[in-house]
């Protein structure tokens, strides 16, 4: 089975909205195709991170999707 990990960040403006459509996609695909996963692992970051916490994403910010 092919298994993918899937860093998301769906950010502001349309963006949350997008990324939402976005994974209605791929979670049809997964449906259809045997032998296919993706998990999803969201990432909080944007104005509303920026207004709680005074920056738009953790220190290893850069890093974190990185694994994914």
């Amino acid at each position: 089975m092919a298994k993918h990990r899937i860093a998301v960040i769906p950010g502001d403006g349309v963006g949350p909205e997008v990324i939402r459509e976005g994974i209605k996609v791929l979670t049809t695909v997964q449906r259809r195709m045997s032998g296919l996963s993706f998990k999803f692992e969201y990432f909080p970051w944007g104005c509303d991170y920026y207004l709680k916490r005074g920056r738009l994403m953790p220190e290893d910010g850069l890093e974190q999707p990185g694994r994914f």
